[in-house]
């Protein structure tokens, strides 16, 4: 067992409702009401930005080349990558990049990000990486469990792209990156006094990804 499947395993109530969520149920066979997936793709395109500066601190959290470089792939992949994608699809709604920048931050969206980036001011780089875990590791994760589902990358789905994306094998790549290196800080920096506070940076982080899913629902 890998040290993020134990996070996963002590915390399976959570990952199963961020994993199997209304949202990401809809995503798969298209159901999910147009507006709840525009009002989310607007809100994780400003999450991304600061997602990004996180990645950008794991740099400063770092104490080797190896580490800064993960860092600098973590900060490229959002900017280069997910970025993009977020404003392909905006673009077929007629919002420009100035627009979504301007968009008010909805609480969900600030409450996450500003837990992802205190704790990683706190804490190490191991404490940092594991709350972005369920982001950067989820995504792959649900997007490859969605890719199964019969219909899901019809041209007929309106989400057949996002799921394109995240279960790509260049995603997929990013994500069992992801997974070896928590594994590699886990061997370097886990001792049994700060097992319990890994296990609950892992469970609030991926409690606010779920919330972030009932977000767009909501809205």
């Amino acid at each position: 067992m890998t040290f993020f499947d134990e996070l996963k395993t002590v915390n399976a109530q959570s990952w199963e409702r961020y994993c199997d969520h209304e949202f990401t149920r809809g995503l798969a066979d298209g159901t999910l009401p147009l507006a709840a997936f525009q009002k989310y793709l607007v809100q994780d395109f400003l999450f991304l930005i600061d997602f990004a500066r996180a990645y950008a601190l794991s740099i400063y959290k770092s104490h080797s080349l190896e580490e800064m470089r993960k860092g600098l792939e973590g900060v490229k992949a959002i900017l280069d990558v997910e970025i993009n994608l977020h404003l392909r699809l905006c673009e077929r709604w007629g919002l420009t990049e100035k627009d979504i920048e301007n968009a008010p931050h909805e609480l969900a969206t600030l409450s996450y990000t500003q837990y992802v980036l205190e704790t990683g001011n706190r804490g190490d780089l191991l404490d940092l990486k594991i709350a972005l875990a369920p982001c950067v590791i989820g995504y792959g994760e649900i997007a490859a469990n969605l890719a199964k589902v019969p219909g899901a990358l019809d041209n007929s789905n309106p989400y057949a792209e996002w799921i394109k994306e995240y279960s790509s094998p260049e995603y997929q790549e990013h994500m069992h990156g992801a997974i070896a290196e928590l594994e590699g800080l886990a061997q370097r920096y886990l001792t049994d006094n700060r097992r319990e506070r890994a296990h609950k940076i892992f469970k609030t982080a991926t409690d606010l990804e779920a919330n972030f899913w009932q977000m767009g629902l909501e809205g």
